[in-house]
C-alpha cells in the first residue's frame, strides 16, 4: 500500500466512549486519543463531542477522515462511514497494542469476553460471560462509588490488601449485600476491593480455561488499566495449572477504538482500489 491518511475509531461501551485517530499507513501510528465517560449523558451526544474534540485538537475537519468507523454501540455514532462488531475490533486492536498475543481478554463494564486469535487477528473462537453484573467493571464502579472512591483509585487501594475477603454472592445483589456486611464488620476498604478483584478473576480465568486459551492471554478494555485487577488474576493463576502469560497495555481501554480505526483503514484501502478498477 502506497500513500497515508486518516481514519478514525469510536468506540461506545457501557460507561465510556473511546475514540482514536490513526495515521493509517503500512506503519498505522496513533495520532490522539481521548477517553470519556458517559455518566448520565446521551451517549451520542458524547460521541459526537469526542469526535469534533480530536478533531479540532488536530487541526482537522471531519472531511480530511478517510474512514470514520464505530464499535460497540455503533449506532449512536453519528456520520461514520462503517461499523465492525466489538469482538473484530477489540482482538485487531489488541494485536496492535501486544504484537504476537494468542487471545485478549475484553473486560468491559458489562461483561467480560475471551477471544482466541489468529493471523492478522482473525477471531478463531471466543466465550464470554452472561450480564451479570458482579462479573464486570460496572460492579467495581458501583462498589467504588459505595465506598467513596473514585474509579481511578480503586487498582492502587486494592494493591494495599493485606487479608482480602471474597464476596460469596454470584449475582449483583447478592454480592453488594456481601460487600455491606464487610462494611459493617470493619472490613478495611483494600481488603473489600481486593476480594472483588480476586472473584471477578476467578471468572475471567474459567473463562480462558472454557476457551482453551493460547499465551500470551492480553487483557484488554476498561478493566485493563486498573492494575489491581491485572495483579489479582496473576496471584490467582499461581494456584492453578494453567500457566498463562498475561501481558497488557497503558492503552487497553482503546483497544477496541484502535482496531476500528485500522479496520476503517482496510476497508477505505479495499473500496479505493475497487473503485479504481472500475474505473
Amino acid at each position: 500500500m502506497t500513500g497515508q491518511f486518516y481514519t478514525m475509531g469510536v468506540d461506545v461501551g457501557g460507561s465510556y466512549v473511546k475514540a482514536v485517530l490513526v495515521n493509517y499507513s503500512d506503519n498505522p501510528k496513533i495520532i490522539d486519543k481521548h477517553a470519556e465517560k458517559i455518566r448520565k449523558r446521551n451517549p451520542a451526544d458524547v460521541a459526537g463531542e469526542l469526535v469534533n474534540y480530536i478533531l479540532q485538537n488536530n487541526g482537522l475537519q471531519y472531511e480530511d477522515i478517510a474512514y470514520l468507523a464505530s464499535t460497540g454501540e455503533g449506532e449512536l455514532v453519528r456520520r461514520k462511514k462503517g461499523h465492525f462488531y466489538s469482538m473484530t475490533t477489540h482482538s485487531k486492536g489488541g494485536e496492535f497494542l501486544c504484537p504476537g498475543v494468542k487471545t485478549v481478554v475484553d473486560m468491559g463494564a458489562l461483561y467480560v469476553r475471551a477471544i482466541k486469535i489468529g493471523e492478522r487477528a482473525r477471531v478463531l473462537d471466543y466465550k464470554m460471560t452472561g450480564q451479570c453484573a458482579s462479573g464486570s467493571g460496572q460492579f467495581i464502579e458501583n462498589i467504588s462509588r459505595y465506598l467513596g472512591l473514585a474509579i481511578e483509585e480503586v487498582g492502587s487501594v486494592s494493591l494495599e490488601a493485606d487479608h482480602p475477603e471474597v464476596p460469596s454472592g454470584i449475582c449483583a445483589v447478592l454480592a453488594e449485600t456481601d460487600v455491606i456486611n464487610m462494611v459493617s464488620r470493619g472490613i478495611t476498604t483494600p481488603n473489600i476491593i481486593k476480594g472483588i478483584h480476586l472473584s471477578i478473576g476467578g471468572r475471567i480465568i474459567k473463562l480462558m480455561s472454557a476457551l482453551k486459551a493460547e499465551s500470551p492471554v492480553m487483557l484488554a478494555g476498561g478493566l485493563a488499566i486498573n492494575k489491581g485487577m491485572v495483579q489479582a488474576i496473576r496471584e490467582l493463576l499461581k494456584d492453578t495449572k494453567y500457566e498463562f502469560e498475561i501481558v497488557t497495555h497503558p492503552d487497553a481501554i482503546y483497544s477496541g477504538a484502535i482496531g476500528a480505526a485500522l479496520w476503517g483503514g482496510f476497508r477505505h484501502v479495499k473500496l479505493s482500489k475497487e473503485q479504481a478498477v472500475l474505473v
